[in-house]
C-alpha cells in the first residue's frame, strides 16, 4: 500500500514546494512509484516538473469538486516514474467548495482511495496556510514533512503546526505523525543556523533529517528550466542532498 506524505508549513518561502518537487523525484529516481499532488493554487509544483498551468484538461480541483477522478487528472511527466496531479489558479476556489459540503475535512482521503495502492509514494505539496485544502492534505495523509528554515520565527511556527497537527490526528487522523523536519536553504557558517538546529535537537531530535539542504545556485535555477534539480545538474549539491534525503524517507516509513 503506498504512503501517502504532505510537505506542510504555514509560513511561505521555506523551499516546501522545492523539497516537494525534488523529493518526489528523487524517490522516483531510487526507483519507487511517486504521484506528485499540487495542491496549492500558485501551481508551483506543476510547472517545477515541466507541466503547463494553461493546457490542463483535469487539474486538482476538479478532482475535490467531483468533476474528475483522481485517476483521469494525472499525468505522466518526463522525469522516470513520477506523475503528477495538476494544479492552476482555479484551485483557488476550492476552499469555499469545500466548505459548502458534509465531511469536507475528508474529501482528498475519499478521492486518493482508489488509486492509494497504484503508488510507493505519493507526495502532496501543501499550500502556505493552514487552510481547508491543508486539512484535507493532512486527513489524507500518513505523514507529515515540514521543511523550515534556521531562524527563530520558524521555530514559532513549527509550535503552531505541531498543535495543528495534533488536532487533525484526535479528530480525524488517529495515524498522522510528523515523519520528519527538513533543513532548507542550509548554511552552516551562520551561528544563527547552528542555534535553531541546536534548538530542534532539544525537542524533535529524532524527527530531523539527517541531510541539510543547502542554499545552491543549481537548486534555484531548476524550476525555471521546468524539473528537478537531479535532472538540471546531477552532479551538484542540491541533487545530492535531496537524493540523500530520499533514501532516508524511504528507510523511515
Amino acid at each position: 500500500m503506498g504512503k501517502i506524505i504532505s510537505f506542510s508549513n504555514q509560513k511561505g518561502g521555506v523551499g516546501k514546494t522545492t523539497s516537494a518537487v525534488n523529493v518526489a523525484a528523487s524517490l522516483g529516481i531510487l526507483g519507487h512509484k511517486v504521484l506528485l499532488i499540487d495542491l496549492d493554487p500558485q501551481g508551483n509544483a506543476t510547472s517545477g516538473v515541466g507541466i503547463s498551468k494553461k493546457q490542463l484538461k483535469s487539474s486538482i480541483n476538479d478532482v475535490l469538486i467531483g468533476e474528475a477522478s483522481a485517476k483521469d487528472a494525472i499525468i505522466e511527466t518526463d522525469f522516470e516514474n513520477l506523475s503528477i496531479i495538476p494544479a492552476n489558479i482555479a484551485l483557488a476556489g476550492a476552499e469555499y467548495n469545500l466548505y459548502q459540503g458534509n465531511g469536507a475535512e475528508r474529501v482528498m482521503k475519499t478521492a486518493l482511495e482508489p488509486i492509494k495502492d497504484n503508488y510507493d509514494y505519493i507526495i502532496i505539496d501543501c499550500p502556505p496556510s493552514l487552510s481547508m485544502l491543508t486539512v484535507n492534505a493532512m486527513v489524507a495523509s500518513d505523514g507529515i514533512i515540514i521543511p523550515m528554515q534556521c531562524e527563530f520565527y520558524a521555530l514559532e511556527g513549527l509550535s503552531q503546526l505541531t498543535v495543528t497537527i495534533n488536532r487533525i490526528k484526535a479528530n480525524f487522523n488517529s495515524s498522522l505523525n510528523i515523519t520528519g523536519i527538513l533543513i532548507t536553504m542550509y548554511n552552516s557558517r551562520l551561528l544563527l543556523s547552528l542555534q535553531v538546529i541546536n534548538e530542534l535537537k532539544k525537542h524533535y531530535s529524532d524527527k530531523l533529517f539527517n541531510t541539510q539542504v543547502s542554499r545552491g545556485v543549481r537548486v534555484s535555477e531548476a524550476p525555471g528550466f521546468g524539473c528537478p534539480v537531479y535532472y538540471h545538474d546531477k552532479r551538484s549539491k542540491g541533487a545530492n542532498e535531496y537524493l540523500a534525503i530520499a533514501k532516508e524517507l524511504a528507510s523511515r516509513i
